[in-house]
């Protein structure tokens, strides 16, 4: 099953621009170690799925995997062969749009050198260059 947005208020969306860094979910907040995306890109519902399933794979279902980011945004394409004209294309599928700094993947309850082995797995995945990442913790 495909990752996409039960039900949204318009169906087409245009393209926009992907600029600026990530000023929110820009930190580990679920888990202890993650993955954050050092680029712009946009990542589909099937490579977020296939992250998922390197993480899960990895870790024998020890530990706890978060994915941070849903695709929510639609993209048309058109059929091959279609002439130029004739209004946008149908709805192709989903991403989510990724900005520098973005938290894509976290594990918790694992050791980190078993949550760097597994996160690298997931990196491969992606579309985009990934650094791993700890949790900020409070001196509190």
């Amino acid at each position: 099953m495909a990752l996409m947005p039960k039900r949204v208020k318009y169906r087409k969306k245009m393209r926009g621009k992907m600029r600026g860094n990530a000023s929110r979910g820009n930190y580990v907040a679920f888990g202890e170690y993650g993955i954050q995306a050092l680029s712009h890109h946009w990542i589909t519902g099937r490579q977020i799925e296939a992250g998922r399933i390197a993480a899960t794979h990895f870790l024998h279902r020890q530990g706890k995997v978060y994915i941070r980011i849903f695709p929510d945004h639609s993209y048309t394409s058109k059929p091959l062969e279609v002439r130029m004209g004739k209004g946008k294309a149908e709805v192709e599928g989903w991403v989510a749009r990724v900005k520098p700094g973005t938290v894509l993947y976290e594990i918790s309850g694992v050791p980190e050198d078993v949550a760097k082995a597994a996160l690298a797995r997931v990196a491969h995945k992606m579309p985009v260059r990934c650094r791993f990442v700890t949790r900020r913790h409070s001196l509190g």
